[in-house]
């Protein structure tokens, strides 16, 4: 599969078959075996693996070695995950395709002249097309529940401090989040038990008592309260889109839940700006120590500021160029109160509409994004048309909200996504949601045909 898909980097054969044997050792000995013991797993190339290439999908960091482990790491590696690899993704994680990569893009298993989303596509399409059983992702704003929606498999961003950062190269600091790809929700619960809790040496991360997740995968969702923002059923969707979240959402209803259709967001038109504001400023400062002189690609030249510039010229991509510029620009002298003071005063105000929706709602179905997968090449020249990709998936990652894609259906043959969005740190209530409606349905059983 993977000549066809392309989903993997760099494949740490040597690595994987020791630590299999090493768990193999452990079960056969009767020793204490987790749940993820001997699995396989993949881990998107942005989070740091001792001694294992980590090249963000970047020139600039195409030979970088990392001489730690991230903090998700080293937790799977004590759970006895055998890792297989790292995903492909876009560029820094700035994509909604995979197309960004400076490596090779990524295709969609279910067709292989789609994309498979972005920017964690390799991890979304590995774990689609059967080459490991789970992954690791990031999520900034869709990341990791657009291509799960895109390659029909679960997807869940964790709420913003619950997973640690530590060794995760930043794109955007105050939105970036790890999670887990998986082929169904119990997956999904198993390895949130292994990621998720305190970590010190990430700024970011909240002291909080992570519960056993797999506790809340009970298929009786009857009473929880449930609401349908009407401003993510946007103008233009295509009418199969539409017609399969409505008949998910019955569904749900069907169930007994309590579903209120009549719900409205009204600043979730303004996220997407909002977005491309804060994420593209913060990205300008945290790649701005890719200069040549200490970290990655470096570009041998006469001067000191011209070697500067061309590393930046020629180490980053388009996509990259363009966020850094419009970052930057939003950071200047004159632009900054215009610009970056004004969508942080528009953050606060999304988080607070989320908030009051909370007072009344257990939690807020959505579609994971607007279309199905779409054609390779095909949003490339649109930059604006690619980010509109990810207007579902946004305003979660600005608010600091848990939220899961879980399968839900096939338009055309192609996947379709369902977006679960909780409150702070009630990813037990999200995948109480899911496990139900999976259950109910069985979308998570069907696999492309490759």
């Amino acid at each position: 599969m993977e000549p066809e898909v392309r989903a993997i980097i760099t494949v740490t054969d040597e690595l994987a078959l020791k630590r299999a044997q090493k768990a193999d050792k452990l079960i056969a000995s009767g020793g204490d075996a987790g749940p993820l013991i001997g699995i396989p797993v993949l881990i998107k190339d942005v989070m740091c693996t001792k001694g294992v290439r980590t090249t963000c999908g970047s020139k600039m960091l195409e030979n970088f070695v990392p001489i730690y482990d991230a903090t998700v790491v080293e937790k799977l590696n004590d759970s006895g995950a055998v890792l297989l690899g790292k995903a492909n993704m876009d560029e820094f994680a700035m994509g909604s395709s995979t197309e960004n990569s400076s490596l090779f893009p990524t295709h969609n298993p279910w067709d292989l002249s789609r994309v498979p989303g972005g920017s964690s596509g390799g991890s979304a399409a590995a774990v689609a097309a059967g080459e490991t059983v789970y992954a690791l992702g990031s999520d900034t704003g869709g990341s990791i529940r657009q291509p799960a929606g895109f390659c029909s498999v679960v997807g869940l961003k964790p709420t913003y401090g619950l997973v640690s950062r530590y060794g995760l190269v930043a794109f955007a600091s105050s939105l970036d989040q790890i999670g887990p790809l998986t082929q169904d929700v119990i997956d999904c619960a198993l390895v949130m038990n292994a990621i998720a809790g305190y970590d010190r040496r990430d700024a970011t991360s909240v002291p909080y008592d992570t519960p056993d997740y797999t506790r809340s995968l009970v298929a009786d969702i009857k009473g929880l309260r449930l609401g349908i923002p009407r401003e993510y059923f946007v103008v233009g969707m295509p009418a199969g889109v539409a017609r399969a979240m409505k008949t998910a959402i019955s569904k749900l209803e069907e169930l007994g839940a309590e579903v209120d259709w009549e719900v409205s967001l009204p600043h979730t038109p303004c996220a997407l700006a909002v977005y491309y504001i804060i994420a593209p400023s913060e990205a300008s400062a945290n790649l701005a120590r890719y200069d040549g002189v200490k970290y990655g690609f470096s570009y041998q030249a006469e001067s000191m500021w011209e070697a500067m510039e061309k590393t930046r010229e020629s180490g980053f991509g388009a996509e990259v160029k363009r966020r850094i510029m419009l970052g930057t620009y939003a950071l200047s002298a004159g632009y900054y109160d215009a610009y970056y003071l004004k969508a942080q005063k528009v953050r606060t105000l999304i988080r607070r509409e989320f908030g009051r929706a909370f007072e009344k709602y257990d939690a807020l179905i959505t579609p994971t994004s607007p279309t199905v997968p779409f054609k390779v090449g095909e949003k490339v020249d649109d930059p604006l048309q690619m980010y509109s990709s990810d207007v579902c998936t946004m305003p979660v990652n600005i608010a600091g909200l848990p939220a899961i894609s879980i399968p839900a259906g096939f338009v055309d043959g192609l996947p379709v996504g369902l977006q679960i969005i909780g409150k702070p740190f009630s990813e037990e209530t999200i995948l109480k949601i899911a496990y139900a409606y999976e259950q109910a349905t069985g979308w998570h059983k069907r696999k492309p045909n490759i």
